[in-house]
């Protein structure tokens, strides 16, 4: 029952979410905060909140049956367009900030990114990949479109579209260990809450 309605653990598969989430953390999903849906079908049973703009979402993409986590970046009926690695939603661009610690590649740059109330460390290459390049989109209504804090190393809605409100799953709230394989130790230096 707890798993089915309430939180469930995850651990993170891929860089996608580099720097927020490393691949081998162990998430936990508040699969209560946007409503109570019923385990297989993922029908709406009782509506609490709306996704919102910067929060970290776990759901199932378009034509896809397994788990992705990515961060909401437009809700239905927003334009959202990425220009030389810069996100603009609305026509305004996303503030970013730079910040003094330095990507583990070279061939990238950390930066802190505002989205509304949100703020959050991204990575992104300092030279616009294929991804980053020029993109525009207007997301339809029941659509939410998501995107890696890895810029330019994760698939998402900027390759495979939006995600329809019935194939949300949860919100991502907490990091609560880091075990990367069987042959490492666990590691607890990572934990706290979601930004």
């Amino acid at each position: 029952m707890l798993r089915s309605f309430l939180f469930e653990p995850f651990q993170i598969p891929s860089g996608s979410m580099i720097p927020t989430l490393k691949v081998g953390d162990f998430i936990l999903v508040n699969k209560y905060t946007y409503g109570l849906r019923l385990p297989i079908t993922g029908t709406m049973v009782f509506a609490v909140n709306e996704p919102q703009r910067g929060e970290v979402m776990v759901f199932f993409p378009p034509g896809d049956e397994r788990y992705f986590i990515k961060r909401v970046i437009g809700l239905p009926g927003d334009e959202i367009r990425v220009v030389d690695n810069q996100l603009f939603v609305n026509g305004q661009p996303a503030e970013q900030q730079p910040v003094s610690e330095l990507a583990i590649d070279s061939r990238f740059e950390l930066k802190n990114e505002v989205l509304g109330s949100v703020v959050h460390r991204i990575q992104k290459s300092k030279i616009p990949g294929p991804l980053g390049r020029n993109f525009s989109y207007i997301v339809p209504e029941g659509h939410y479109f998501m995107m890696g804090d890895n810029r330019d190393n994760s698939s998402d809605s900027r390759v495979w579209g939006p995600v329809p409100e019935q194939n949300i799953v949860g919100k991502a709230v907490l990091i609560w260990m880091h075990w990367e394989s069987i042959g490492n130790l666990p590691s607890f230096d990572h934990v706290g809450r979601i930004h």
